[in-house]
């Protein structure tokens, strides 16, 4: 049991490959089609969830908060997708949610920026000009997403365990390579690997439940024990405690919640 994650850019056959690995390995392949499943279970236009996840944040959106509500609304419905394992996704940011997970295989497939501008030349009808605009434009909104999220570099090779370039490799070869890659024992899941993935997911689920009322709330799960540190007033530290305890208690994978306060006007203080 094992996950691939597969990051590529725009007309680099990355969907192509993922395909492939899929059939060949009998695993299930998901991409943008979790946007609507988080569309539906939080209640957010589609659009809102794909520019999210999609675009760079803008100078005035960076500080503002409904980016990162929609990102972690994508990030709850992919982990509760892998938690399943004998998964394919392809797409953005598969491989920051999925940090210290020892069965993900991380693959980035590039390709050649002419074959890549021949391609959206002529599935687009477009001019080479136009074409190659439009790709750098999308390479570079994926790079800074990422920077502005995490400060990682989407290009970065450091990020993934194999990068594959599409030209003398084809779809066929790559996917055969990725297929031989995955059953190595270092992608083989393991329970500590499994429970790790389950923590980031429960992880995930809790913190934005809790977002409508503590958009600052840090949550870190072990073995379904929860650790909550939310901002709150002088005076209201047992009230808080209590109602964020009950909130997460909800979740039946949760064992044991431990919630800390930490004083609002304090905190702000320390930032002057």
């Amino acid at each position: 049991m094992s996950i691939v994650t597969i990051s590529r850019g725009s007309y680099s056959r990355g969907k192509e490959v993922a395909e492939e690995v899929g059939r060949r390995l009998g695993y299930e392949v998901i991409s943008r089609d979790l946007i609507l499943e988080a569309s539906e279970q939080f209640n957010v236009p589609e659009i809102k969830l794909v520019r999210a996840i999609r675009d760079a944040p803008g100078i005035l959106e960076r500080f503002g908060s409904d980016k990162k509500k929609y990102v972690s609304y994508f990030r709850a419905s992919l982990l509760k997708r892998l938690v399943n394992d004998n998964i394919v996704y392809h797409g953005l940011a598969g491989h920051f949610f999925l940090k210290g997970v020892s069965h993900v295989l991380k693959v980035r497939i590039i390709a050649d920026l002419d074959e890549r501008t021949r391609l959206e030349m002529e599935r687009e009808n477009i001019s080479e000009k136009e074409a190659l605009r439009l790709l750098k434009k999308d390479d570079d909104e994926r790079r800074k997403w990422s920077k502005a999220l995490y400060g990682l570099d989407t290009n970065d090779p450091l990020l993934y365990d194999l990068v594959l370039h599409i030209k003398n490799l084809g779809v066929a070869e790559a996917a055969e390579i990725i297929c031989h890659a995955v059953k190595l024992k270092p992608f083989v899941s393991t329970p500590s690997s499994q429970q790790l993935l389950k923590d980031l997911a429960l992880e995930a689920q809790v913190a934005v439940k809790l977002m409508n009322w503590h958009p600052g709330a840090q949550v870190k799960c072990r073995e379904g024990n929860l650790e909550i540190q939310i901002e709150g007033p002088a005076g209201q530290e047992q009230e808080l405690k209590r109602s964020v305890t009950e909130l997460a208690a909800k979740f039946p994978a949760v064992k044991h919640v431990k919630v800390k306060v930490v004083d609002t006007e304090r905190w702000m203080s320390s930032l002057d």
